[in-house]
């Protein structure tokens, strides 16, 4: 698998990051999602240097510009829910993809620590020989991801898969690199230290989910 790190290098992203993070700011739901959408774009930015160009005659008022256009077809995927404000930071950058969802949560059969991964809801795109872009703001344990990949691969071929997530765990790229297969592209905002007792990310942020739109039962 293929990694890539944005954040090593200073930007503007880092400064969205910190708030995103920040006690101080993070309440302010509506700010949350749109500084989680700030990431998005910034990371559909870097991405779209790395998808195969095709060269293009425009016809200006004045004449021809010979440039360039991406030319894969590109299906976005979030994890629903906290992947949808980093979806609409996508979609501001690709607004010709086509979309797909689909839904993982964690599940407590035991009501501790212990827990499985449930993989429900989807609505998916024909994926056959399309760039995949599946999208979710925390990589803590890895294990919503593989279950997520391997139910959009059931019934599809794409051309190239990319997955991006704003904050990881080391136990969860690892896990990724275990797991899913050698031509998968990882984008990741952040590196953090570990993950805790109970399989969240420190220092992480909390649960994006959450805090983009409101505690759950």
């Amino acid at each position: 698998m293929q990694i890539h790190y944005i954040s090593e290098n200073n930007s503007v992203l880092n400064h969205f990051l910190g708030q995103i993070r920040n006690i101080n700011v993070q309440n302010d739901s509506m700010r949350f999602r749109k500084n989680i959408e700030r990431i998005g774009e910034i990371m559909a930015y870097e991405l779209s240097k790395t998808l195969p160009y095709k060269n293009v005659d425009i016809q200006t008022p004045l004449g021809i510009k010979k440039t360039t256009e991406i030319a894969s077809d590109i299906v976005l995927c979030p994890i629903l829910r906290a992947g949808l404000p980093l979806h609409n930071g996508f979609l501001n950058y690709f607004d010709y993809a086509e979309n797909s969802f689909v839904s993982a949560c964690r599940f407590h059969p035991n009501n501790d620590d212990y827990f499985e991964i449930r993989v429900e809801y989807q609505a998916i795109s024909d994926l056959n020989n399309k760039t995949v872009l599946l999208l979710d703001p925390m990589l803590a344990t890895g294990q919503s991801i593989v279950a997520v990949h391997e139910k959009l691969m059931q019934n599809a071929s794409p051309a190239e898969f990319h997955i991006v997530v704003v904050i990881a765990a080391p136990e969860g790229v690892a896990f990724l690199e275990k797991n899913l297969p050698d031509n998968c592209h990882l984008w990741v905002a952040a590196l953090d230290e570990k993950l805790n007792e109970k399989n969240y990310i420190v220092p992480g942020l909390g649960d994006a989910g959450d805090l983009a739109y409101g505690s759950k039962l």
